[in-house]
């Protein structure tokens, strides 16, 4: 996995739980079996600014834990040739999500688990939306995401 991880977050994420996104994300992607140089990035905030992108984006004035785009290029499978013609396989870029790192430690609190385990479980859902899972379509889509959310986490071992 090829992850850009932006940390705009005050007053900073630690290095351990920037390691530990690097790690969980590159162990989701080789789950779903994606390409070695799939790119993504995750950018850290605290509340006001993820506010910011829920009203500007989504129309929601509120701060929430993680937001995806999904980039979704109709032209990936088209190769690019260069002057040597060449077919050139390029990386695909599958999105971006920001997490709130306020989020994570409340939900942390809240839910009773640790600091870390709330961390895998906002990248880890926000990487899913931007491999096409919505557990907001249907209860049968909700189903399949969070069941291969829980999979890839407790197999990585981010139980609960």
């Amino acid at each position: 996995m090829d992850l850009a991880i932006i940390d705009n977050s005050e007053p900073g994420v630690l290095s351990k739980h920037l390691q530990l996104v690097q790690d969980v994300l590159d162990y989701a992607g080789q789950y779903l079996q994606l390409p070695a140089g799939t790119e993504m990035s995750v950018t850290f905030v605290n509340n006001p600014e993820i506010r910011w992108y829920n009203k500007h984006y989504r129309g929601l004035d509120k701060p929430t834990d993680v937001i995806s785009f999904a980039i979704e290029d109709a032209d990936d499978d088209v190769p690019i040739n260069f002057a040597d013609d060449q077919p050139v396989a390029l990386a695909k870029n599958i999105g971006d999500i920001i997490v709130s790192v306020d989020k994570i430690g409340e939900q942390a609190t809240y839910l009773e688990h640790s600091y870390e385990r709330e961390l895998g479980f906002l990248v880890v859902h926000g990487f899913l939306h931007l491999n096409g899972y919505d557990h907001m379509i249907s209860d049968e889509a909700e189903k399949e995401m969070f069941t291969l959310q829980r999979e890839i986490l407790n197999s990585y071992g981010l139980t609960r």
